[in-house]
């Protein structure tokens, strides 16, 4: 197993109290495994991803544990931090331009991420020059400045640069946002192939967009309000979903080639609760049209079928 992922518990500070903006998952991700992970803006799943490597200062842990290939991971101790980051897990941030700084050339900037943690350039530049060609990039680019490439260019190096000392775990954070259709189809069959020539061994992908990552991912997680809803094969996500909001989220994806001339596309009503005084029992009672009474006590995340887990007292 290469992620394990047990009752993960991580808040934000505010002037206000605590935000509970990750609240008990508990998941596991195989190697070689590709897992979409999503859910609407405020569902928690960027600071799933964000604490997995303990970029944000503004995190609290609260409780719970990660263990990566069998060695536990300190995301309580930024310090301790450094010798899991790049090396052992590694994250592709949302905005390639953030992970670069303007004042630097690509080739400068790589070598001083590199010195940084304790590896000669000289011992992976002939690796570098073959990465970037793989993913259809000149090595000239090493002597540009950021401003200088367009937004896919800038984030196919970032993809090298974050996988460059093949690390276990790649967190990609909305890596397709940014890109026309074109670009981001040619970044998602960067990943499986990155995946596949094992520059990593397993992968979160964050994302929107269920359709995109539904071709690349073997398995989709669902979170809602700091929490899981439903983990399962990628087909069975789409095809077969158990959990009420997992359903809602497919529905309101458009289809390919149909027109909307008569039928408006329905989203899912309401809003997600506010996570400085989350609401007891399921999280999405309020907006469920299946809720019950038995919602007032929080559905344990089970597995209803195997590799088939829901977070629902109407799964069954």
């Amino acid at each position: 197993m290469s992620l394990k992922v047990s009752d993960l518990r991580v808040y934000y500070r505010t002037l206000r109290g605590d935000v509970h903006a990750l609240d008990g998952p508990t998941f596991t991700l195989a190697d070689g495994e590709i897992m979409g992970l999503a859910g609407e803006s405020g569902s928690g799943k960027s600071t799933l991803s964000k604490s997995l490597i303990r970029l944000d200062g503004r995190m609290r842990y609260v409780g719970g544990s990660v263990e990566l290939d069998g060695t536990e991971v300190p995301i309580w101790d930024d310090a301790a931090m450094n010798r899991f980051r790049f090396k052992e897990i590694s994250i592709i941030p949302q905005y390639s331009m953030s992970a670069m700084n303007p004042t630097r050339k690509i080739g400068v900037m790589i070598a001083e991420l590199l010195e940084s943690r304790g590896v000669r350039f000289k011992t992976v530049r002939e690796e570098l020059h073959r990465r970037l060609e793989l993913v259809g990039l000149d090595t000239e680019v090493l002597k540009r400045y950021p401003i200088e490439l367009s937004g896919g260019m800038k984030q196919r190096v970032v993809m090298v640069l974050s996988t460059i000392l093949d690390p276990s775990l790649l967190i990609a954070d909305e890596v397709t946002s940014a890109l026309d259709v074109s670009t981001q189809r040619a970044v998602a069959e960067m990943l499986v192939e990155f995946r596949d020539r094992r520059f990593v061994k397993s992968m979160v992908v964050v994302t929107h967009d269920i359709s995109l990552v539904y071709q690349i991912a073997d398995s989709i997680m669902v979170m809602y309000a700091g929490r899981l809803a439903e983990k399962a094969p990628a087909r069975t996500i789409i095809e077969a979903p158990r959990h009420p909001y997992t359903r809602m989220l497919i529905s309101a994806l458009p289809e390919v080639g149909v027109t909307y001339a008569e039928q408006r596309l329905t989203g899912i009503p309401g809003s997600p609760p506010g996570l400085l005084d989350p609401p007891k029992g399921c999280r999405f009672r309020a907006r469920c049209p299946l809720a019950s009474d038995e919602c007032a006590t929080e559905p344990p995340f089970v597995e209803v079928t195997p590799d088939h887990h829901v977070a629902c007292w109407k799964a069954e």
